[in-house]
């Protein structure tokens, strides 16, 4: 899962070459998650509004699959911006 590698870099992981996402349980684990939405909070940037709206959403519905994916989306206009 190529997300959840991109997570855990966002997270400040340092992964080897050939280290595999599916070590990592961002996508089934609120224990996973939630540090990762808070990380997201904390990080604004040019034009983040719109994508803190959508995490603000996810969490609201209380639904793992949005959230983690507004924070791959999140992530990803993250690192253009940096």
């Amino acid at each position: 899962m190529n997300e959840n590698k991109l997570i855990a870099e966002f997270m400040g992981m340092e992964l080897k070459p050939n280290e595999c996402g599916r070590l990592f349980r961002y996508h089934k684990s609120w224990d996973w998650l939630m540090p990762v939405a808070i990380k997201c909070f904390d990080n604004h940037f040019e034009n983040s509004d719109d994508l803190n709206f959508k995490l603000n959403d996810a969490l609201l519905e209380t639904n793992i699959e949005s959230l983690y994916k507004a924070v791959v989306e999140f992530i990803k206009e993250y690192n253009r911006y940096e």
